[in-house]
């Protein structure tokens, strides 16, 4: 079995002795995706969907650290599906972990609605087109609402979730009206949210929600989560959540 392709590396996650397959001039995963699956809630038995899994950080992480029965990657490039598919198999997480190849778009026609208890989604933040030299750059299409909007992503989560199932999106926090307002429409009930701050005395620069579908409406707002206590160095909060 190939693991490794040109220019790819092998990443050590910290956590369960799990490692991933990256690929430095494609794209590799960041600490919202980190933050995103300690954010992240999943009970014993149930069924979970990461929509744009990238390379599959979010489904390793999230098997490391709860009881879900079964977790779903959906991505549509081919060669991040790919690389993701790897390192399942690097880990020995087959029985455990699939990497579907396919359009969040097109979610509800591929798993059916009403299929998983749990969906999180760490999609593009950038809504703005101008600039992309190459819009079908891996990186370009990873940051850039080029594929899905954010409702495409918000309206396909709240279809594929059974009633009572949770949804969780990590964000940036100027689209956080954008996000409340699409939850709603689409019968999510916004019920947690954090905001992440690079330093205390900052801006957030990234915004963590928790939604239930059809849940009653009551928003807990949680303490600020803080990434630096000092330049380069981690609060212990973040060192707890990256496993170190």
């Amino acid at each position: 079995m190939e693991i490794l392709k040109e220019n790819e590396r092998i990443d050590d996650l910290q956590r369960n002795h799990y490692r991933i397959i990256q690929d430095p001039g494609r794209f590799c995963f960041g600490m919202d995706a980190v933050l995103l699956s300690g954010f992240a809630r999943a009970g014993e038995g149930d069924r979970v969907l990461d929509l744009g899994t990238g390379t599959g950080i979010i489904p390793i992480l999230m098997e490391a650290k709860t009881r879900a029965a079964h977790l779903t990657g959906l991505e549509i490039q081919p060669e991040s599906a790919d690389m993701a598919s790897r390192s399942v198999r690097l880990n020995h997480l087959e029985e455990k972990i699939e990497i579907v190849t396919g359009d969040i778009k097109e979610a509800v026609r591929l798993f059916g609605a009403a299929s998983f208890d749990v969906v999180t989604s760490n999609p593009p933040y950038m809504t703005e087109h101008h600039g992309i030299a190459n819009p079908d750059a891996p990186k370009a299409i990873a940051r850039h609402e080029l594929l899905c909007t954010l409702e495409d992503v918000i309206g396909q989560g709240a279809r594929l979730l059974k009633p009572g199932g949770n949804f969780f999106l990590v964000h940036r926090p100027f689209r956080l009206v954008d996000i409340l307002a699409l939850m709603r429409q689409y019968r999510l009930e916004p019920k947690r949210m954090r905001l992440v701050y690079p330093f205390a005395d900052r801006e957030p620069n990234m915004v963590l929600v928790e939604a239930s579908r059809g849940g009653r409406a009551r928003l807990q707002v949680e303490k600020p989560l803080i990434i630096f206590s000092g330049p380069g160095v981690y609060t212990d909060e973040i060192r707890e959540t990256y496993g170190y």
